[in-house]
């Protein structure tokens, strides 16, 4: 059908589970080198302003750990950019934070952030990092993506997975089919279309399935999937999935 999905594997909520008694375990360095040993192609991982889940120290050991692409998450503050400049991660994936939201809700507005987001976009991408804008499916969106020069975008799947969750047909396929159109511009226009949020077993196919999007980053269910069956189990059947949309 077309091209290889890279599957990137959000890491996260393993940190999330350590965090909540303290000490060291689990570690998501030890996840980090599962993904890649069963064929995972990056590790996503999300250093918020609270420090909820990954800290700071766990950057440096999972780039030790492993030889895969590390996809740095990060708001865009002088923080977060201090940090991403100074770890050299792969790529980094620029989105919204509010401190009180659970996981991140929306899209990023990079077309009312325009200026905000310019120097910090040009200077990640002076030091050879690929810069990613996680954005709505729109193309008022997908312009500033253009205008800013970014090599990727990641389309936010929420509400595509909502509308899944609760069984809205009409929702799921109007949805999908502003993912399918935004992904085709995207990738007409030189910028390679990525896709993620709430993504699972259930759902990742239909996502999968545009032939334009080379990457799907998928992690609070694939943790939650790996406490009752493994987190190899859990990465092997996804991406079984993903090949058999493709």
């Amino acid at each position: 059908m077309s091209r290889y999905l890279r599957l990137g594997v959000n890491i996260d909520h393993v940190a999330t589970i350590r965090n909540a008694r303290g000490g060291d375990h689990p570690d998501p360095v030890r996840a980090a080198e599962i993904v890649a040993r069963c064929g995972g192609d990056g590790i996503t991982a999300h250093l918020r302003e609270d420090r909820r889940h990954i800290r700071d120290d766990d950057l440096k050991r999972i780039q030790d750990a492993t030889d895969l692409p590390l996809n740095l998450e990060m708001a865009a503050t002088d923080e977060m950019l201090a940090i991403a400049l100074a770890h050299q991660p792969h790529a980094a994936c620029i989105v919204p934070e509010k401190r009180e939201e659970r996981t991140t809700e929306g899209g990023l507005d990079a077309a009312g952030q325009h200026n905000h987001l310019a120097p910090i976009v040009g200077q990640l991408k002076d030091a050879g990092i690929r810069v990613s804008l996680f954005i709505e499916a729109s193309e008022r969106q997908l312009d500033a993506a253009l205008q800013l020069a970014v090599p990727v975008v990641e389309f936010h799947t929420g509400e595509y997975a909502h509308a899944a969750l609760d069984g809205d047909n009409a929702k799921v396929a109007s949805e999908l089919k502003r993912i399918t159109d935004m992904s085709a511009l995207a990738a007409k226009n030189g910028i390679e279309p990525h896709a993620g949020h709430g993504l699972t077993y259930d759902n990742v196919q239909p996502i999968a399935a545009i032939p334009q999007l080379a990457e799907l980053n998928i992690g609070h269910y694939l943790i939650g999937e790996a406490i009752f069956d493994g987190l190899e189990p859990a990465v092997l059947k996804m991406r079984e999935l993903m090949d058999l949309a493709r």
